[in-house]
């Protein structure tokens, strides 16, 4: 085992005590992975800004991760980094990150405490100088128990007080959080309240109030309720060139322009103009040069329709090269993959939208939506409260 990463020396020192103890901190968890943790990292990080001078941030177990000068970073980490610039390494903020082979390693001969020095470790860097932190968990509270660092081992380990995260809802996401909850209260991990996420517009007022009474029962505050915002959940031509294993052929630089709708182009012309409406995908076999030809004519219109998204050309063909030329010189993006037309609507219907690193509009929609419809205040005062002579919050 002497090539484990379990042996490798990270920051690595004798004593398994953390020494930050004082530097305020929250544990944004999660019922489920997808539900909101992220959004609601990015938006409070935001918020505490305007509260406290500097603000860092960690999310010791990582599960989606890109490489970093050689080192795996975990993607919400980088996010965090190129939004806020919190002067923080990368690899304190992001200290581990759970390989397709991370779990029969660990299984193997890891070591719990080398994990968990490692992570406070991580997080005396991460606090160091910081007037608040914020920790941003990995799914729901038991996800990482197979390898003793589960969301409430990890809450735990770094003295952290827990905000837990839920999509709308009035049964399961009171039946989830009571599950998670059940898990911190067995760390001794004190879970200060819940924000559901997700919530449609129209009934934020009748789930704010049985949400509040649900939670109630579970000894929790409601504090607060995200409406859900169509913005946030339309991926951009980007994620789908990328959930696609595709190449821009054209119009990389409107890469972020976003899918509002897929229309598929297996018909005729005079029936697929229909699809040319602002925000559309539009996804067609590279050799239907009539629809490709009929898309590029009527760039024209997009001046007072509305641009489309872009076009994918499936199945790994390319038109003629005169019609390779013409597509080079206008500005709709044009994907190409080896993907069948079904395959690629299906696997761009059904994609979940992470924010991406530069996605401004985004996160200043995320940041909005967090300042107006969480308690921030509140949070900040239980956790004063909840111990209050070992934090110094600067108020």
């Amino acid at each position: 085992m002497a090539d484990s990463i379990f042996l490798e020396p990270f920051l690595h020192r004798s004593e398994l005590t953390l020494r930050n103890t004082i530097t305020p901190r929250i544990f944004v968890a999660a019922t489920r992975m997808d539900d909101g943790k992220t959004t609601t990292s990015v938006g409070l990080f935001a918020a505490f800004q305007q509260r406290f001078p500097r603000i860092g941030f960690i999310k010791p177990v990582g599960q989606r991760f890109v490489d970093v000068e050689g080192a795996k970073i975990d993607e919400d980490t980088v996010l965090i980094n190129d939004t806020y610039h919190p002067h923080t390494p990368l690899k304190a903020m992001s200290p581990i990150a759970v390989e397709p082979d991370f779990t029969r390693r660990y299984l193997s001969g890891g070591i719990t405490h080398q994990l968990h020095d490692r992570v406070r470790t991580s997080f005396d860097i991460a606090a160091w100088e910081k007037d608040f932190v914020i920790i941003e968990g990995t799914g729901h509270a038991g996800v990482g128990s197979v390898f003793d660092l589960s969301n409430a081992t990890v809450a735990r380990v770094l003295q952290s007080k827990v905000i837990i995260v839920s999509r709308a809802g009035i049964g399961r996401p009171i039946d989830e959080i009571c599950l998670n909850l059940a898990l911190f209260e067995k760390q001794g991990v004190e879970v200060i309240g819940a924000i559901i996420n997700k919530v449609v517009p129209e009934k934020m007022a009748m789930l704010k109030e049985y949400a509040t009474i649900g939670l109630a029962k579970l000894g929790l505050p409601l504090l607060g309720m995200i409406p859900m915002h169509t913005e946030l959940y339309k991926p951009t031509i980007n994620q789908a060139c990328v959930r696609l294993k595709g190449e821009f052929i054209a119009g990389a630089q409107h890469k972020r322009r976003r899918i509002a709708r897929i229309g598929v182009g297996a018909m005729s012309c005079r029936n697929a103009e229909r699809l040319l409406l602002p925000g559309a995908l539009i996804i067609t076999p590279g050799d239907r040069e009539d629809i490709i030809m009929m898309i590029l004519n009527d760039e024209d219109k997009a001046a007072t329709r509305g641009n489309l998204a872009g076009v994918i050309l499936t199945d790994g063909i390319l038109p003629p090269e005169n019609v390779m030329e013409l597509i080079r010189k206008r500005s709709i993006p044009f994907v190409s993959t080896t993907a069948d037309i079904s395959t690629a609507a299906t696997t761009i219907g059904s994609m979940t939208v992470k924010t991406e690193v530069g996605d401004r509009d985004k996160i200043g929609v995320i940041q909005k939506l967090i300042q107006d419809h969480v308690q921030v205040d509140r949070i900040i005062d239980l956790i004063r409260r909840s111990d209050p002579h070992q934090l110094n919050l600067g108020m």
